[in-house]
């Protein structure tokens, strides 16, 4: 697992004891079926209703769990406490609890804690769909279809197809404790000509086990004696069928070996997926060369053409075959790579569907197209935007890359074996309807959700079209992906949305670059300031152009916004130096407005060096459907011609502004970026790039002195590049930033740890360091540091009376005594018990507001203290000290009793009383 950042952590220590006095009892693993109690570290002492701390030292851990299960998806399930990311938990196998451990302490609380994934909220009244604070809006209207484009990709070619499988010996990936298998299905053209092109599918995360005719599904690896894989290779045979028919070799490989073991990794599995595909794509290589040592289905299929790739990959699959395309391109770090064979082979595009982007760090000179589900309840911030907008003025800017928009579309629908009705294991549709509460763009039955077959013939569609252009070349393909706004008629009636940066885009007007803004300001896309953020935390609805990444702020990942009460003040936007948009033919605009929203119109002027203006034309922008629950803020590309420029007798060599002046009376638009278009897809031709991979090492803290460490980094490649990196402070959390230029054989990225070794017990320490790349470099493990390892012992503990004999209305008190001072706070935890003879403490014999403080519960109806499973009592002994007191307070009442005790009880390392450990024992006697 990911253990958390050293920051907003004053951890609950709970001492695990043996004997009557001391000792520590042996860790044992974790119980995911025990009652949650609330323990300690928020404001009022308690965590929120499912989350505790349990074990001690190094193994200390910050658990939550789940009212129900949350399925095994693709976007990391993340802990955050104060706006800021904790770390990523590991899941438990009963599929609901969620355990991250804690490295270290400091002076803040766990508050404001929460569960995210993709950006939604897992934590929210026990929804783990992410609906949560969710609310129906009225019924969304679709407008009229696209113009058809020239060609539609979407129709079956000429060839009938052959299916069959293979199954080759495991492999062993670094970091996998399980090898990872090797099958997959092939669906290739009959009587096809000579060598064709190979299009390769990797599916993403999902369950990887399944009982048949039961509804059990795990995420095992291998599978138990009972179970069999779940065949999500097999969720792609439309899309094969369909390629195959157009003349492509297809081939969908498994990786259920991954899927299963890629919790531990710090990439969530991307660089081991690259890996499995270049072992396929290895074997593919041999095959062609040599055929008689081909599997049977093989044989039987034409000749693959590797030097015309095509990678298909579905959420995490799709960072894996960005990944792949990357390291095909820039070799990865052996030591951390499953490959080390030549590369036989060149990968001509890729196609990413509903993907991940952990790393933010796309292929900026490989042509992608990126379908992002607009109904996606998995990975819902839609971060896969960013192989879009992360490529922007980081290479050449030749290849295309394309966001592709589906409207209604779900995340699991785009595979087959993960869809209700058509899966063999058991499937469900990833965005959550909830009958109470209807969603009006997402829930099914509404006007913009798509069925599943509908959802997948529009992925067939695309995928088709993007083998179209990046594969067989054809350009009358682009207009349906480049934000021309031309629809596919194969893909009707799903309505699919398009815009793009890169091929013949020339020069434009950038907002993360060095620009002023006057009339509008410029956002940033992730800042914990709202005054500064492009939207707000607490806005309803997200945007995937401003998908969160690891750092808790980006700098220089920015837009401009603009807002206005009434028509007619333009939005200057001036760049550092002009621009030339010399030989474009329209200047084309990425505007981004609220959804629902209709008729927000822009007036687009430019101005040159010399002070000379003119007006383009006027823009209309209409949001896309959208309610609180989905990404909607989302960039429609509109263009204007520069004929009106050249008219006006404007040197287009020489522009230094762009003015969006609001022609509608209120409105609201953030634009994303400005370009000089001209039509075309020019050849993508790899830029020699340096490579940066950030490593971890893992030190021991040791007895004395200071000794200093350094971030693995490892610069390879050619050439010099700048990239941004991130330290992250682990006492504070607070992140910093500077511009490195990185060659290979530098030392220019070199970031120093201290480490200062004590006799004090103390929890481990992680240094994180975090790079994107800005200009001329590319970026493979984009995370790592240095973890200091604590190896001194939790102290031990023994308890003595203060006032354990009081009168009603008195405090009962003991004292915890800890063997020595530790550098951290240490929070020893005790549960309550019943007591062994005579009349027991009730409910309605402590104080009221201490008892709904320690337990959650109320006092009435009253029942003994034992009844109440939250109960519990807690220490807290600061950091250099060594005792500190615990307290129950009493009340008086009018009746007469006779004398009533109380036990608590040590927890052990999962949360459950030890039977021999310490204990507090208290009685009160009548006041009268």
């Amino acid at each position: 697992m990911f253990r958390a950042r050293r920051i907003w952590v004053t951890a609950a220590a709970v001492l695990a004891v043996a004997g009557g006095v001391s000792g520590s009892a042996q860790a044992v693993p974790p119980s995911d079926t025990e009652p949650f109690t609330a323990t300690a570290t928020a404001d009022d002492g308690t965590l929120p209703p499912g989350w505790r701390i349990t074990g001690k030292g190094s193994a200390q851990q910050l658990v939550w769990r789940s009212d129900r299960q949350v399925p095994m998806g693709d976007a990391r399930v993340e802990f955050h406490a104060g706006g800021r990311l904790l770390g990523v938990p590991r899941p438990a196998k009963d599929g609901r609890t969620f355990r991250l451990g804690l490295d270290a302490a400091s002076s803040g609380k766990l508050t404001g804690l929460q569960v995210l994934a993709g950006g939604r909220r897992l934590d929210a009244a026990g929804d783990t769909s992410g609906s949560g604070g969710g609310h129906s809006e009225a019924a969304v209207q679709r407008p009229a279809p696209l113009p058809p484009g020239a060609i539609d990709p979407g129709k079956p070619g000429a060839y009938r197809t052959t299916t069959g499988e293979y199954t080759l010996n495991s492999v062993r990936l670094p970091g996998f404790p399980q090898p990872v298998e090797m099958q997959a299905v092939v669906v290739a053209p009959k009587g096809a000509p000579g060598k064709r092109p190979l299009a390769l599918f990797l599916h993403g995360r999902h369950y990887t086990c399944y009982t048949p005719n039961t509804d059990n599904i795990t995420g095992d690896w291998p599978c138990p004696t009972g179970t069999k894989p779940v065949p999500s290779y097999r969720g792609y045979l439309r899309d094969q069928q369909l390629l195959a028919s157009q003349g492509y070799v297809t081939v969908s490989i498994s990786a259920n070996g991954i899927n299963a073991q890629d919790a531990d990794a710090e990439d969530a599995g991307a660089q081991a997926r690259s890996s499995l595909v270049r072992q396929h794509l290895a074997r593919w290589a041999g095959w062609s060369a040599h055929p008689d040592t081909a599997p049977p289905v093989v044989r039987d299929a034409p000749r693959a053409d590797l030097s015309k790739v095509l990678l298909i990959g579905h959420s995490r699959g799709g960072e894996g075959v960005n990944r792949a395309a990357m390291d095909s391109l820039y070799p990865p770090p052996a030591t951390q790579d499953g490959y080390h064979g030549p590369v036989r082979w060149k990968i001509r595009g890729t196609v990413l569907i509903g993907p991940t982007i952990f790393g933010q760090n796309p292929v900026a000179d490989v042509p992608s197209v990126t379908l992002l589900p607009g109904c996606d309840g998995d990975v819902s911030d839609l971060q896969g935007e960013v192989y879009v907008d992360g490529t922007r003025g980081v290479s050449r800017g030749t290849a295309l890359h394309s966001a592709v928009y589906v409207e209604g579309a779900d995340h699991n629908f785009f595979n087959t074996e993960w869809t209700p009705g058509q899966a063999q294991a058991p499937a469900e549709d990833d965005f959550y309807n909830d009958p109470d509460q209807r969603d009006a763009v997402c829930s099914p039955g509404t006007a913009t959700r798509l069925t599943a077959d509908q959802q997948h013939k529009a992925g067939s569609t695309y995928i088709a079209t993007a083998a179209r252009l990046f594969v067989a070349g054809d350009d009358r393909a682009r207009e349906l992906l480049d934000g021309s706004g031309r629809r596919a008629p194969s893909a009707d009636p799903a309505r699919v949305l398009t815009h793009a940066v890169g091929a013949n885009r020339g020069a434009g007007f950038l907002p993360d670059g060095q620009v002023t803004v006057s009339g509008g300001r410029l956002c940033s896309a992730v800042d914990p300031d709202p005054a500064t953020a492009c939207l707000a935390d607490n806005n309803t609805g997200l945007s995937p152009h401003f998908a969160q990444w690891d750092t808790s702020k980006e700098i220089g990942r920015r837009a401009v916004a603009l807002r206005w009460s009434a028509a007619g003040t333009p939005t200057t936007v001036r760049p550092a130096k002009p621009v030339s948009l010399s030989g474009a033919k329209s200047l084309a605009l990425r505007v981004i407005v609220p959804p629902n929203t209709t008729g927000t119109q822009l007036d687009v002027s430019l101005t040159d060096a010399a002070g000379h203006r003119a007006t383009l034309g006027r823009v209309r922008v209409d949001g896309l459907p959208g309610t609180g629950r989905t990404a909607s803020y989302w960039a429609r590309e509109v263009r204007v011609p520069l004929t009106a420029a050249t008219r006006a007798g404007l040197d287009l060599r020489h522009v230094k502004s762009l003015a969006l002046t609001p022609r509608s009376r209120s409105g609201q638009a953030w634009l994303m970026d400005a370009w000089g278009w001209r039509p075309g897809t020019p050849a993508a031709v790899a830029a020699p790039l340096p490579r940066i991979d950030i490593g971890r090492l893992t030190v021991k803290e040791g007895d004395s002195g200071v000794k200093t460490y350094r971030v693995p980094v490892q610069v390879s490649g050619r050439g010099s590049g700048q990239v941004r990196i991130y330290v992250t402070d682990p006492a504070t959390g607070q992140d910093t930033s500077r511009l490195v230029t990185v060659r290979p054989g530098g030392h220019d990225l070199d970031v120093s740890v201290e480490v200062k070794g004590n006799t004090r017990f103390d929890y481990d320490v992680q240094h994180d360091l975090f790079v994107k790349a800005v200009h001329g470099a590319v970026v493979g493990a984009h995370h790592g540091g240095v973890t200091t390892e604590n190896d001194d012992p939790m102290p031990t503990l023994t308890v003595t009376p203060v006032a354990d004999r009081v009168a009603e209305g008195q405090s009962l008190k003991w004292k915890v005594t800890l063997s020595t001072p530790a550098d951290v706070e240490i929070n020893p935890t005790f549960v309550v018990q019943p007591v062994t003879t005579g009349p027991e403490l009730s409910t309605l014999d402590v104080d009221p507001q201490w008892f709904r403080d320690n337990s959650g519960e109320e006092t009435t109806p009253e029942r003994p203290l034992s009844k109440v499973l939250s109960l519990a009592l807690w220490a807290t002994v600061p950091a250099g000290q060594t005792s500190a007191e615990i307290s129950m307070p009493t009340i008086t009442d009018q009746v007469a009793e006779q004398p009533e005790s109380v036990l608590f009880r040590a927890f052990d390392n999962n949360g459950d009383p030890v039977s021999d450990g310490p204990v507090l024992t208290g009685t009160v006697l009548d006041a009268s």
